[in-house]
């Protein structure tokens, strides 16, 4: 029988704000150097096509901070909801428009301000009317039940300590017969309990 593991038990309004704080810098100075690469050079890294970042506006592939390629699992149809969990700047969401034409629809959502203000500045000029970006936490999605085709994420997942209530969500919002496109991180080694409560940690 299996067992649903218990969420970590970190102070999460603490571990939101220490997220934002750095996502924020990736928003603002994408160029300080950071931990992890961004930009242009993580998109070549991670094998994204050059005529999908053709579609993506400059000041939103240099705030891209992901960590995987969730195109590389399956292009996206003509016509599909998509819902872009933890989009940041909105890499992936634009790239999504694009894939699904104004005949589909993409909402990307994210929790920190400076990242989304990045996306819909960057999105006027687009004319992509069929994407659109909400504020929201990956445990609290503000989406409509059964809404989506496909949720897509990169990167983002890893960073809550309560993975069964996010996958709960996306199980949520997903159509029936609905499909999961995701590049996260996985760790392939027991991790001490105490490791995981450290904040600092789970932000870098």
């Amino acid at each position: 029988m299996s067992t649903v593991p218990k969420p970590i038990e970190v102070d999460q309004e603490v571990l939101r704000e220490e997220i934002r704080k750095e996502y924020r810098a990736v928003a603002k100075d994408p160029r300080k150097g950071f931990h992890f690469h961004t930009g242009r050079r993580l998109a070549e890294i991670v094998e994204y096509r050059e005529e999908w970042l053709r579609g993506v506006p400059e000041p939103v592939l240099a705030s891209f901070a992901g960590t995987g390629n969730p195109f590389s699992i399956a292009p996206l149809k003509k016509g599909e909801h998509v819902v872009d969990v933890g989009c940041g700047a909105g890499i992936d969401s634009f790239i999504a428009a694009h894939m699904v034409g104004p005949e589909g629809a993409v909402r990307g959502v994210d929790m920190t301000e400076e990242m989304l203000e990045k996306a819909e500045q960057a999105q006027a000029p687009c004319g992509l009317s069929q994407l659109r970006f909400e504020r929201g936490f990956l445990e609290e999605l503000p989406i409509e039940d059964g809404w989506a085709d496909v949720v897509i994420s990169n990167g983002a997942i890893n960073l809550s300590p309560n993975k069964d209530k996010v996958f709960r969500e996306i199980y949520r919002v997903l159509r029936p017969g609905g499909r999961v496109q995701i590049g996260d991180i996985i760790v392939q080694q027991p991790i001490s309990d105490r490791a995981r409560k450290r904040i600092d940690l789970w932000t870098g």
